[in-house]
């Protein structure tokens, strides 16, 4: 089918539009990524898509789709693999995902973050990881390398998948989110069991969940994020949907869970865009037991949660005394310390 069969199915207006087929999701991404739409029929598709919505099976297609045009990560199949997608960047907290994601991984997970840090005005994990002296621009087999060596990575969306990196980009020319920003949470580049995806636009939660299991994701948390990226709040109570074994279940997360008290929103404060070594600062005290209250306690509930994820314990609860263990047993600074001094595969 043309592309110009596929605009007038989606975009007729909001009494006429269809929603496309999984085959004709295919047919479209193949003539996004492969260069037969022009720019025009190219702007037309992203604005369309945004205007009408994207259904489920929509949003599950075009990211097969997108899959099939790049070999996944190389990650041995026993490893506890943790797929957390970092594309939201942050205006008014910190990256607490980051230094949860090395509290994790030093209690006994694997993670691997990939990301996006091109958003104007709100600076994405990879910068804060950078100026911790962690590795963010490795080619895929060094980043495969690294999983398999300390069970932490940062992935570049740019350096795995250009196509779909080209079409982030976009944000910039036409103004607005795309069909891309989800399918790049949902792109899972190890295919890893599980996936545990942050977002904070409403109609695309239940969406989001619906479309994982479609996917075939044996487990996901889709969790209602603070400033979009996948972490637990704790300063209020976090909406999460858990996906396991085909079956989707309500959550609510609060502090109390781990048996905490709500902290005040200044606690979670972040950093302006031009002060990310200050940022980086703050992560690595937490990581060396250096900070404790509200900040500290952000960063292990939502470690906790990445343990949870991981199968390292049967609730959110039973997985908060390994990563307080992990932390203030030194683990998680040592982790640090690995990532930092890790070779890098040219």
């Amino acid at each position: 089918m043309p592309i110009q069969d596929l605009l007038a199915k989606i975009a007729k207006g909001p009494k006429a539009s269809k929603d496309l087929t999984w085959d004709e999701c295919k047919q479209a991404m193949k003539a996004l990524i492969e260069g037969a739409a022009t720019p025009a029929q190219v702007g037309a598709f992203l604005i369309a898509m945004r205007f009408k919505s994207e259904s489920v099976t929509e949003l599950a297609a075009l990211t097969a789709a997108a899959r099939q045009y790049v070999p996944p990560l190389a990650v041995p199949k026993d490893v506890a693999l943790v797929d957390v997608p970092s594309y939201a960047g942050k205006q008014d907290t910190f990256h607490a995902i980051v230094a949860a994601s090395i509290v994790a991984a030093s209690a006994g997970a694997a993670v691997l973050m990939h990301g996006y840090d091109g958003i104007p005005g709100r600076p994405g994990s990879a910068g804060v990881l950078k100026a911790l002296g962690v590795p963010v621009d490795a080619e895929p087999k060094s980043v495969s390398e690294q999983l398999h060596r300390n069970g932490f990575a940062y992935l570049d969306i740019g350096l795995y998948h250009p196509p779909v990196y080209r079409f982030l980009e976009m944000r910039q020319e036409l103004g607005v989110r795309n069909v891309f920003h989800p399918i790049a949470r949902l792109l899972n580049p190890a295919r890893a069991k599980v996936q545990v995806v942050g977002l904070s636009h409403p109609p695309h939660f239940e969406k989001t969940a619906e479309a994982l299991r479609m996917l075939g994701c044996p487990r996901g948390m889709v969790i209602r994020g603070v400033e979009g990226d996948p972490e637990l709040s704790a300063s209020m109570a976090t909406r999460v949907l858990e996906l396991r074994d085909e079956r989707i279940m309500p959550l609510g997360v609060a502090p109390k869970d781990f048996g905490l008290a709500f902290i005040p929103s200044r606690e979670m404060a972040g950093f302006p865009p031009d002060q990310r070594e200050k940022e980086a600062d703050l992560l690595r005290r937490i990581l060396q037991n250096r900070v404790q209250g509200g900040p500290k306690e952000w960063v292990l509930m939502n470690a906790a949660m990445l343990l949870y994820a991981a199968g390292k314990g049967t609730s959110l609860s039973a997985c908060f005394p390994a990563a307080r263990a992990a932390i203030e047993g030194g683990a998680a600074v040592r982790k640090l310390d690995d990532l930092v001094r890790q070779p890098v595969a040219a």
